[in-house]
């Protein structure tokens, strides 16, 4: 059974920075494509980064690019994603994603989802 668990959620001022993790059981992520997702209320979920199989990070969102970096731990088995210089229209539930071939923009189309942790931004 594959199961995605994400941390690193909290409350941090504008400008401040937090590292989320995203631990992965039941499926190798050295072999597999992951993302990040984040849904903010009475938002569609939005991919903001993703990695294929190959260890490639293909995608960055324009809203983040240059503030967030994706990397991937094989020994560990998790998935990160370091965020920097939050504002507030970062705050979300940011969701972890895996899939044993490629990535998606379209978050229903992913093999396994985790539960999310929420990220919020004070001004």
């Amino acid at each position: 059974q594959v199961k995605l668990v994400e941390s690193g959620g909290g409350l941090v001022q504008a400008g401040g920075s937090l590292r989320l993790s995203c631990a992965a059981s039941g499926l190798a992520l050295s072999s597999s494509a992951m993302g990040w997702f984040r849904q903010a209320p009475g938002k569609d979920h939005e991919l903001v980064t993703a990695i294929n199989s190959r260890g490639e990070i293909p995608y960055y969102a324009d809203s983040v690019e240059g503030r967030f970096t994706a990397s991937r731990d094989n020994a560990k088995n998790t998935w990160y994603l370091q965020m920097n210089n939050l504002q507030p229209e970062d705050t979300a539930v940011y969701l972890c994603t895996a899939d044993s071939t490629i990535y998606y923009s379209d978050y229903k189309l992913w093999d396994y989802r985790g539960q999310g942790t929420q990220v919020v931004v004070s001004s």
